[in-house]
């Protein structure tokens, strides 16, 4: 089953389980954020060893963790112990096993790529919020829009800012573009405004936290699949290819 979902070059989280013996305490408050490197067997995989501030984290050999999968089709969730450590390819490398079954996780925030892209935005009419409300996204064309900056995305939502500021749990309008594939393609969505705050270093200037709502399942393949390939486009940049 781990194959089935899982890849090499997945993001993943892990965070070290409270029962474990081998973590002290502060440690087990830590997620780091690394990647599958290669699935072995249907209960075995490599994974990246995590870094904090250019240092590697020595996970303690079997230390249990809770495992985190960012793949195409959503957050899988699973309870894995380290086996081993060591350096393959100039990369160092921890095998874990896994002590529990893999299963999709839905609660959980999907990965988020920090980002700078042009957003366009407006708040729904009335008659729009309507339609949202019965699931059908009537959005009116050609109406005025504002000029905004997304800074992270992400298959559930986007942090933007923009020099004003919706108010929280309103819906609002939301037109970028993407390049997924090597084709631009435009994304027309409604999110609802979770957050707002002024930025302290940029008076005049609001973050908004937004969700989208009603979003297609295509629509969210696609942002997810742009996510991954400018992660890959990164990874190739650190790599010198």
């Amino acid at each position: 089953m781990l194959s089935k979902y899982v890849r090499p070059g997945n993001k993943m989280e892990i965070q070290a389980l409270s029962r474990t013996k081998y973590v002290d305490d502060a440690e087990k408050k830590k997620i780091y954020q690394t990647q599958v490197l290669d699935i072995l067997s249907a209960d075995r995989l490599e994974i990246l060893m995590p870094m904090e501030k250019s240092k590697l984290i020595l996970l303690p050999v079997n230390a249990e963790y809770e495992l985190y999968f960012y793949t195409i089709s959503g957050v899988y969730q699973c309870l894995a112990t380290v086996i081993d450590r060591y350096k393959s390819d100039k990369q160092y490398v921890l095998l874990m096993e896994l002590s529990s079954n893999l299963r999709k996780f839905q609660r959980r925030e999907y990965y988020r790529l920090s980002c700078a892209l042009e957003m366009s935005s407006r708040p729904l009419e009335k008659e729009e919020i309507e339609s949202v409300e019965k699931e059908e996204n009537a959005l009116v064309p050609g109406l005025p829009l504002k000029r905004s900056v997304i800074v992270d995305i992400s298959g559930g939502g986007i942090r933007f800012v923009g020099d004003y500021a919706y108010e929280p749990d309103s819906l609002v309008y939301c037109k970028y573009n993407l390049v997924v594939d090597g084709k631009s393609k435009e994304y027309v969505l409604v999110a609802k405004i979770l957050v707002v705050k002024e930025l302290d270093d940029r008076p005049g200037v609001y973050e908004h936290r937004a969700q989208y709502i009603n979003i297609d399942t295509v629509d969210r393949e696609g942002i997810i699949r742009f996510i991954f390939e400018e992660e890959r486009k990164h990874r190739k940049k650190e790599k010198g290819l």
